[in-house]
């Protein structure tokens, strides 16, 4: 039984399709679907060198990687790659063969330093130890029943605070754009990530096929962002982009709050308004991520009703 590791190919859906299927069996957490799959490799900046790599058996899709350089990182030289085999499909060689061609990609790019997830179960942080990667960080995966879980209770916001939509901003998001780079380079990680490209941003994050913009709460202190939590949904329920799974589930994918409008509990009131509306839209299951650092956030998903439901670690490898 051969193993063949090469690219994806985003305009077969065989490919895509078999892609998805792989990522949700293997991590069920992540919000994935054929679209997302095709728009990492259609949209990613160029200097990112993405590449999506599929491990194949016999014509069937058995393996997945994402494969990038951070290149919007200050530090040069980091990469990052992601591998996940059907959990029905390990032990043939197609996760080792998948690193090997990741390795060596971002090795030609010049990449020292390697960064990789890992599900914290024993097989999976002994099949990184086995190929270099030493764990670092860790991060809970999250899961919250949308249909009967009880949700705090809307709360009305304070004078000279409103609650928005991203679909305000469609026409022109650089206040979002602003918002997610102050967020962002503010939230814990291995690999710190500076967001300056706005055009770059509108292509990978603005475009993504999941995001929804209806969804997605905005708070707005004196006219300007100071809050958000950004929903990303796989389904075909209102204000849904994609088209093809027929999932009801919600994925927060960032909570956040500029510097100045921090401990005013604008964090909270942005992820309860995001699951209220997404619980009136009809979706019943949601998903997050929190580093298991990040205190603040996990208190306010504790307090939204969320449940650790997995734990990934981060693993690093030095080359050379």
């Amino acid at each position: 039984m051969a193993v063949i590791v090469r690219d994806l190919h985003p305009d077969d859906p065989a490919d895509t399709e078999g892609f998805a299927r792989v990522r949700r069996l293997a991590l069920p957490f992540i919000l994935v679907t054929p679209e997302s799959v095709v728009h990492h490799v259609t949209r990613s900046h160029p200097d990112a060198h993405f590449r999506s790599l599929v491990a194949e058996v016999d014509g069937e899709v058995v393996g997945t990687a994402q494969v990038r350089l951070a290149y919007d990182s200050p530090e040069p030289g980091q990469g990052s790659l992601n591998v996940y085999v059907r959990p029905d499909r390990t032990g043939h060689g197609a996760g080792s063969l998948l690193v090997r061609t990741a390795e060596e990609h971002l090795a030609a790019h010049g990449a020292t330093k390697l960064f990789s997830w890992v599900l914290d179960e024993p097989a999976h942080r002994a099949f990184a130890e086995r190929h270099g990667y030493r764990a670092s960080r860790s991060a809970h995966f999250l899961r919250m029943d949308l249909a009967h879980g009880t949700l705090p209770p809307l709360q009305d916001p304070p004078p000279g605070v409103e609650l928005r939509t991203a679909a305000d901003y469609a026409d022109d998001p650089r206040p979002v754009f602003a918002l997610d780079a102050e967020t962002t380079s503010d939230e814990p990680s291995d690999v710190e990530t500076e967001f300056t490209d706005y055009e770059a941003w509108r292509e990978e994050t603005w475009k993504h096929p999941l995001l929804n913009l209806g969804l997605t709460s905005v708070v707005v202190v004196d006219g300007r962002p100071a809050a958000f939590s950004v929903a990303y949904t796989d389904g075909t329920l209102p204000h849904s982009r994609t088209r093809s799974s027929g999932g009801t589930s919600i994925s927060t994918a960032m909570t956040g709050t500029a510097r100045a409008f921090r401990g005013r509990g604008l964090a909270k009131l942005a992820k309860n308004a995001c699951l209220h509306r997404a619980r009136a839209a009809g979706y019943t299951e949601a998903f997050t991520g929190n580093d298991t650092g990040n205190g603040p956030m996990l208190a306010i998903n504790k307090w939204l009703g969320y449940d650790i439901c997995a734990t990934e670690v981060r693993h690093v490898r030095q080359l050379g």
